[in-house]
């Protein structure tokens, strides 16, 4: 069957490997490790993709989530946070190109590897935090960042929500452009904290 060169020349490399995790081989498995590195920039490409995604979801707010989440960053950055947390600022509503109700956790799960405990909760809590100015508007419970009273990223998480997050839907706010980002995001991703199979962090 004929098939195209760059698929022809995957497809007689993935032959030369395993078929089945339990009878791999640890040369096998150096040869997967340096394939991964050696691709790891297209994360970070993949992410800004699903970022741009959001530049029409507006879902009624004053400005669409991709201003948002710019306007968040920007904010952050003018404040003189550490490049970790502009970064998570950037992504924090990344999720919502996949799902609204669950998106701080998609958000957290894709920072997670590039930053440290605290700038991965921060985003992980994040509604519950921003649900200070609002959710009572739904009936729920406007103190539910209470119950992550005690933590040591609380302060982190609430100075997120209070000062950046749930003030940037501003359509007048000198908002950076996304270019501005577009390194620092490279740059994070281009290395992870951990390496594959090390002990999870996070609870």
């Amino acid at each position: 069957m004929d098939c195209l060169p760059r698929r022809c020349a995957t497809m007689r490399h993935m032959n030369t490997t395993f078929t089945r995790m339990d009878q791999s081989s640890a040369e096998e498995w150096a040869v997967i490790g340096a394939e991964t590195a050696r691709h790891q920039p297209r994360v970070a490409e993949r992410t800004l993709a699903m970022l741009r995604s959001l530049d029409d979801v507006v879902d009624g707010f004053a400005v669409d989530q991709l201003t948002h989440c710019l306007q968040t960053a920007t904010l952050a950055e003018r404040a003189g946070a550490d490049p970790e947390i502009v970064f998570a600022a950037l992504l924090h509503d990344v999720g919502k190109a996949i799902s609204v109700p669950n998106h701080p956790e998609i958000a957290a799960a894709i920072i997670r590897p590039y930053v440290r405990d605290e700038v991965y909760w921060m985003i992980k809590v994040h509604q519950d935090f921003q649900g200070r100015h609002y959710y009572a508007h739904f009936g729920g419970d406007p103190n539910a960042r209470d119950r992550y009273t005690g933590e040591t990223w609380y302060d982190l998480a609430a100075r997120f929500a209070d000062e950046w997050d749930q003030v940037a839907f501003d359509p007048q706010y000198e908002t950076l452009p996304l270019e501005h980002f577009e390194p620092l995001v490279r740059e994070m991703m281009a290395r992870t904290r951990e390496p594959i199979g090390a002990p999870q962090r996070y609870r």
